[in-house]
């Protein structure tokens, strides 16, 4: 049975990290929600805009292969760039699809955990007083609409460069969301915090970069493994990201990515079945 997990949340849940930035996480057990079926991950996982990109959730989704290599792992994605708690409200277009999909998901998996990123959009005129008590009307609406009272709900802060970038001017209150977003992991049962601390941005100074998005993976894997709030950065963060990113791929998924490069002309038909020719010499 897989485990499944839901994405939601804005930009930063959904990636934003340059895919070139880093090496490629692919592994045939992880795999993620498409059109009410399982795919093998490819990334960007959460194609919600032309600049998707790297998020959290392979370098998550890496971690806890690690810790259950012989089960899978599925992925849900719904996260929305720009978007606001009232873009989230209960019975918005947003909730409405992360329910339907979790919905489809759970027909085919176990819904093991909801992972969730936002507040950018609630960082100015006062918006951040309202957090907490926002989140957590869809937090309980998610848990009672999916029958899943006690899933655990994984939250990340909000970069510390914020009020530093091209649109500083608009996250004055992103320390106050951070607050609301710990101080509602710390009061409500099976919440659980992720800090932010000392990872960077892109260029825009709005988005996680890739390196960031792998680090922020591994810290909210174990916020769920441990069943605690991740309060400083790990020291094996680096480390795992290399044994998950350098995995030695199978015969049959090094054959996977060489199709995947055929089909987006990446290589000719000629590189394809040479290549393919080799890893099968190999196998025998």
């Amino acid at each position: 049975m897989i485990n499944s997990f839901l994405m939601v949340g804005q930009s930063n849940m959904a990636g934003r990290g340059y895919l070139n930035d880093v090496k490629q996480i692919y592994d045939e057990k992880i795999k993620m929600l498409v059109n009410g079926r399982w795919q093998t991950m490819t990334e960007p996982i959460n194609f919600d805009r032309p600049t998707s990109g790297i998020g959290l959730a392979a370098s998550f989704a890496g971690a806890w292969r690690l810790k259950n290599d012989q089960e899978e792992i599925g992925l849900i994605p719904c996260s929305d760039g720009g978007t606001s708690l009232d873009d989230w409200a209960v019975g918005g277009a947003l909730f409405e699809n992360a329910v339907f999909q979790a919905k489809l998901a759970k027909k085919i998996s176990k819904l093991s955990g909801i992972l969730w990123h936002q507040g950018e959009n609630d960082s100015f005129g006062g918006l951040s007083a309202l957090y907490y008590d926002k989140l957590s009307i869809i937090v309980d609406a998610f848990r009672r609409e999916l029958d899943v009272p006690d899933i655990p709900f994984i939250t990340g802060g909000l970069g510390d460069f914020l009020s530093g970038g091209r649109y500083g001017k608009y996250f004055t209150e992103y320390s106050q969301v951070n607050d609301a977003l710990q101080k509602f992991a710390e009061t409500n049962p099976n919440c659980y915090f992720v800090t932010a601390h000392g990872l960077t941005a892109n260029a825009d100074g709005l988005h996680f970069d890739a390196i960031s998005q792998r680090r922020f993976g591994i810290r909210y894997f174990e916020s769920l493994y441990e069943k605690k709030n991740i309060l400083a950065p790990l020291a094996s963060e680096n480390e795992l990201i290399r044994i998950i990113q350098d995995r030695p791929l199978t015969k049959k998924e090094q054959g996977a990515l060489l199709e995947i490069d055929f089909a987006c002309g990446k290589i000719s038909l000629s590189d394809l079945e040479e290549k393919l020719g080799l890893l099968n010499d190999q196998s025998n």
